[in-house]
């Protein structure tokens, strides 16, 4: 089961929220498409920069997207 964390809303036009725990070092991702996805080992820094961004899912995708795992948690069931 995964526990997911307590996210606030992002002005972005691709992302919706954005939560992050401090003791996993888990980053919570929710896109506008309803995809939620956990980035596991990021420093709090990438966390803050991404939400004192101007510019969040150009930051996400050149700072955090390349460099961490990510896995996605939101139950999606793949099409058929």
């Amino acid at each position: 089961m995964v526990v997911h964390l307590k996210r606030l809303p992002v002005p972005s036009r691709i992302l919706r929220s954005v939560g992050y725990d401090e003791t996993t070092k888990i980053l919570e991702l929710e896109f506008q498409t309803g995809a939620i996805y956990h980035y596991l080992r990021v420093p709090k820094k990438f966390y803050t920069n991404l939400m004192k961004s101007d510019e969040m899912y150009k930051y996400f995708s050149e700072k955090i997207r390349p460099r961490f795992t990510a896995k996605r948690v939101d139950n999606h069931e793949p099409r058929t």
